[in-house]
């Protein structure tokens, strides 16, 4: 008798063990936050709005007569652009590596 009851708990006792073992106990990590679609929306859409403005303000001041303030102002621009365009490069410059160093 006693014996038969230690063998229902037991065999209950692995169900609820079974049970648990396949079930999830935690989240899975995040892999990280997607930035493609964010980048994309600024390249396409925020860019283009500001490089427009830039060129009206550069064309108002160039019918004012100010042609020198402009050519200051379009290449100190055009050094920002590349300034940016570098820090791209070197984003991805830095990526290669780490995943050549780490591999």
């Amino acid at each position: 008798m006693i014996a038969i009851e230690l063998t229902e708990a037991a065999t209950s006792a692995a169900h609820a063990l079974t049970a648990l073992s396949s079930t999830p106990l935690a989240e899975p990590a995040p892999s990280g936050i997607a930035t493609d679609n964010i980048v994309a929306f600024f390249a396409s859409k925020i860019a283009p709005i500001l490089l427009a403005v830039l060129g009206v303000i550069f064309i108002g001041r160039a019918s004012r007569g100010e042609i020198s303030k402009v050519l200051t102002s379009s290449a100190i621009a055009i050094v920002g652009l590349a300034f940016i365009a570098g820090a791209a490069t070197l984003f991805f410059v830095g990526d290669y590596l780490i995943s050549l160093i780490f591999e």
